[in-house]
């Protein structure tokens, strides 16, 4: 969504979950065409390491602040960031992160599934996502509430739908 004047609040653009947090990826191939003015990293883990935001911080240009936050300061805070005046980006590192959040912040309708990663016991669905039965049924919750899913690893690449994505058994 665009803002006509200052005065309308321009919401989140995109809310991600990406194992990989911020990355290239994200900040230039996602950040760019957005026109991203913040960036709010949602790991309870990160949001207590100074040096792993620091590593982060790295990764992002001058002009493009920070946040980071656990799921339940994220929660708090989501009123201030959607009024931010500029577009932004909230990720997270995994699926359930984002469930709690979701569960927090109804107004999240939409998530786009990045890089999620092999790791034991997940399967292939995509060459960019690999999920467990207990990520595939956290994505059903959330979109049996009406969140719309889809994964999308760039912004050139066609969304794949949830229902999709779940059939799938690798490649593409």
């Amino acid at each position: 969504m665009a803002s006509v004047g200052t005065e309308t609040p321009v919401p989140i653009e995109l809310f991600r979950i990406d194992d990989r947090l911020i990355h290239g990826q994200v900040v230039v191939g996602w950040g760019e065409p957005l026109d991203v003015g913040f960036i709010v990293l949602v790991d309870d883990e990160v949001a207590e390491s100074d040096w792993e935001q620091e590593l982060y911080r790295l990764g992002v240009p001058s002009r493009m602040d920070v946040h980071f936050d656990t799921v339940t300061t994220a929660a708090t805070a989501f009123e201030r960031y959607e009024s931010d005046p500029r577009p932004g980006i909230l990720l997270t590192k995994d699926i359930d992160s984002m469930e709690r959040l979701a569960e927090r912040v109804p107004l999240i309708r939409a998530i786009n599934l990045g890089g999620l990663h092999f790791l034991d016991g997940r399967a292939q669905k995509l060459r960019y996502v690999f999920l467990d039965c207990n990520e595939e049924g956290a994505l059903r919750h959330l979109a049996a509430r009406g969140v719309v899913i889809t994964a999308q690893d760039v912004p050139a690449a066609r969304p794949v739908p949830l229902d999709d994505v779940l059939a799938s058994r690798g490649g593409r």
